[in-house]
């Protein structure tokens, strides 16, 4: 008898350790999510959608959680105040122009408050100041614009497996420049023609050239680029001796 009373004493006696140890950490940790064991200050800010934000959710400035969301409350038809605890020793950085605006704690986490920076000369925001917000932009809205996108891109991949279609059946201008091989070969033939061209041309020059009607037109104009170089490089050699005096 004697036995079974201590064992039942030793077990009550644990479960009672490990229901306090559970409390402790409980409140350990609710007390840290809550900032009650660092000092905070408190600062508020408006929005006319909070969309889902909702009480101890996470403050975050630079990317670093720096408080949590006190308050909710709805001022008029138009208005939710939101009531912010921020970590007293980030109040050195948060300046009065910086804006509050509503994120997400990942792809689809939880909602946060984000803090932006403010300007370097600005100054700081005091105890219960109110900062100014930017309206969030509802999921709804993205997934709206993203179905837009995707039905254009759906329209675009049509037309294109449209104009695939028509092009490997030999349909269109592209189509028959791609699948006529007689078109290619007029091709070729014409760029064959343009280089005969070419060549017959600088041969027609060159017999000009060697024309005794001719000679004398060709030998005037050597000679006036000739007269072109060599007033050129004597207007070179007076702006040198000219720099030299200056030096001098």
């Amino acid at each position: 008898m004697e036995k079974h009373t201590t064992k039942f004493k030793v077990r009550l006696g644990l479960f009672i350790a490990g229901g306090l140890m559970i409390f402790i950490v409980a409140v350990f940790i609710i007390g840290r999510q809550k900032n009650l064991f660092v000092p905070v200050y408190k600062l508020t800010t408006t929005f006319y959608n909070v969309s889902g934000l909702q009480v101890g959710n996470n403050i975050r400035f630079s990317g670093i959680d720096v408080g949590t969301v006190d308050n909710i409350k709805i001022i008029n038809d138009s208005t939710v105040q939101v009531d912010m605890l921020i970590q007293k020793n980030v109040q050195q950085f948060i300046k009065a122009d910086c804006e509050a605006a509503i994120g997400s704690a990942g792809l689809i986490g939880d909602r946060i408050l984000i803090i932006t920076q403010g300007s370097s000369d600005a100054a700081l925001a005091k105890d219960g100041q109110q900062i100014t917000s930017k309206e969030p932009v509802e999921p709804d809205a993205i997934m709206a614009s993203l179905q837009v996108t995707a039905d254009n891109a759906a329209i675009v991949s049509l037309q294109l497996a449209e104009i695939m279609t028509k092009v490997n059946s030999g349909s269109g201008t592209l189509g028959r420049f791609i699948q006529d091989s007689t078109i290619a070969e007029n091709i070729n033939q014409t760029i064959v023609n343009l280089k005969k061209s070419s060549k017959g041309l600088d041969e027609n020059m060159k017999a000009a050239k060697e024309n005794f009607l001719f000679r004398g037109y060709y030998k005037r104009k050597e000679k006036a680029a000739e007269k072109i170089k060599i007033d050129s490089a004597e207007k070179k050699a007076e702006v040198l001796k000219v720099n030299e005096k200056k030096k001098k």
